[in-house]
C-alpha cells in the first residue's frame, strides 16, 4: 500500500491543501532553494493534516462505545481539547493571504460554499432514510452533524483582512469568544456559537509564521512533548467523571450547561491554553519528511466530509448493541475501522471521484472578465 501511496504522491504532490488554501500556493524549502517559483507542498502540514483528520474520525467513532468505560471517555475527553483546534489553526495559517480577491472569493465559494450545500443536503437525507426520520429538515442555516466547520471557516476566512488589519487580533478574538460563552439563545444559525468560541484558533493561525512552525520541530520540543501529553492524559482521566463534555464542543453558552456566567469565560482562556500546549505537542511529533501518509494530506476535506457517514451509521443502525461494540475489543475494533476508513476517503482516487463538488471549476457561475479570474 506504502508503494501505490508514494506512486500517487508523486503523480499529485502539487495540488491543492486540506480545505482551499486562501491565494498563493504553498512553496516547499527546497522550492524555495531551488530558485523556482514552480508551486509545492511542504509535507510537514500534509502529514500534519492526515493525521489529524485520523484524530477527528477516530474521536467520533469512539462517542457512540465511550459509555461504561472511564478510559475511552478520557481519550475523546482528550483528543477533543486539541483536535479541532489544530485543524483550525493550521486552516488559519493558510488564509493569511486572503484579502478578498475575485479569483480568492470564487475558491470561496467552490471549494466550501458548494461542498457545504451538497453535504448539507447529503447528511439531511441521510437522516430521514437511515435513521428513520422522514421529518428531518434540510435546512441551509442550520449545520448539521459536521458540516459546521465549512461554512465556520467560510465566515473567518471572509473576515481574514479585518483581523489582519487589527494591531492585537488573538486578544480581541479571545474577547469575542468569551462575549460568545456569556450568550445564551444565540441560536443554530450557521452554528455561530461554534464560530465565535473557536474563533481565537483561527486568529491565531493567521499571526503565526513558519518560523514559529519551525520552533515545535526542534528536539528539545520534541522530547518535551512526550511527558506535556502523557501527563495531560492522566489529567483528563482524574477529571472525566466531573466535566462535562459540552465545554469541549463550543456549542453552547455557559447558562446552557447549568454553568455560573464567569465559567464561561473561565473555560475560554482554560481550553485555549490547553488546545495551545497540546497542539504544540501534537505538532512537535508530526514528521517533517516525506512518509506513505504525506499524499494523503491533500485529501482530507473527502476524509472529513465522507467519515461522518459512516458513524452516523453505528447509531441508526444500532451497529453498537447489535455487534456488541463497546466492550473492550469492540472498543479497538471501532477505533482501528474508523483509522482504515478514512485513510482511504483521502486517497486520490476518491478525491478525484468527489473533485466535482469539492473542487468543482463553476466557470458558468462566473463573470470571465473579473478582474483576477485569470490567476487561477
Amino acid at each position: 500500500m506504502a508503494r501505490v501511496l508514494r506512486m500517487f504522491q508523486a503523480q499529485h504532490g502539487n495540488q491543492q491543501t486540506l480545505l482551499p488554501s486562501a491565494g498563493e500556493p504553498e512553496t516547499t524549502t527546497s522550492a524555495r532553494g531551488r530558485g523556482t517559483d514552480r508551486p509545492g507542498r511542504d509535507a510537514f502540514f500534509d502529514n500534519a493534516k492526515y493525521l489529524a483528520i485520523v484524530l477527528v474520525a477516530v474521536a467520533h467513532a469512539w462517542e457512540p462505545v465511550m459509555d461504561g468505560s472511564r478510559a475511552t471517555r478520557a481519550l475523546y475527553m482528550f483528543v477533543y481539547a486539541f483536535h479541532m483546534p489544530a485543524f483550525i489553526l493550521i486552516s488559519g495559517y493558510f488564509s493569511r493571504s486572503f484579502a478578498g480577491r475575485p479569483d480568492q472569493l470564487r475558491r470561496l465559494v467552490t471549494g466550501l460554499v458548494v461542498p457545504y450545500l451538497v453535504f448539507e443536503v447529503a447528511y439531511s437525507l441521510y437522516r430521514r432514510w437511515a435513521g428513520h426520520i422522514p421529518d428531518q429538515a434540510i435546512s441551509l442555516t442550520d449545520p448539521i452533524y459536521l458540516t459546521w466547520f465549512l461554512i465556520a471557516l467560510f465566515v473567518w476566512r471572509l473576515s481574514t483582512p479585518l483581523w489582519r488589519s487589527l494591531r492585537h487580533p488573538l486578544p480581541v478574538a479571545l474577547a469575542v469568544a468569551a462575549l460568545g460563552s456569556l450568550t445564551p439563545g444565540i441560536g443554530q444559525d450557521l452554528d455561530l456559537q461554534r464560530v465565535l468560541q473557536f474563533l481565537p484558533f483561527f486568529v491565531l493561525g493567521l499571526s503565526l509564521k513558519p518560523e514559529h512552525f519551525a520552533l515545535v520541530r526542534r528536539r528539545a520540543v520534541r522530547q518535551a512533548a512526550v511527558p506535556v501529553a502523557l501527563g495531560a492524559l492522566a489529567f483528563t482521566y482524574w477529571i472525566t467523571p466531573d466535566v462535562r463534555m459540552g465545554w469541549f464542543y463550543r456549542s453552547t453558552s455557559a447558562e446552557e450547561l447549568d454553568a455560573p456566567w464567569w465559567a464561561g469565560p473561565v473555560a475560554t482562556f482554560t481550553l485555549f491554553g490547553c488546545a495551545l500546549v497540546l497542539t504544540a505537542a501534537f505538532l512537535a511529533w508530526v514528521p517533517r519528511r516525506r512518509t506513505w501518509f504525506t499524499v494523503l494530506g491533500a485529501g482530507t476535506i473527502c476524509g472529513y466530509l465522507l467519515h461522518g457517514f459512516l458513524v452516523k451509521a453505528m447509531d441508526y443502525w444500532a451497529l453498537v448493541p447489535g455487534y456488541d461494540l463497546g466492550t473492550p475489543l469492540g472498543r479497538v475494533v471501532v477505533t482501528a475501522v474508523a483509522a482504515v476508513a478514512v485513510t482511504a476517503m483521502c486517497t486520490p482516487p476518491v478525491r478525484r471521484a468527489l473533485r466535482w463538488v469539492t473542487e468543482p471549476r463553476m466557470e458558468w457561475a462566473f463573470r470571465r472578465d473579473t478582474p483576477g479570474l485569470s490567476r487561477r
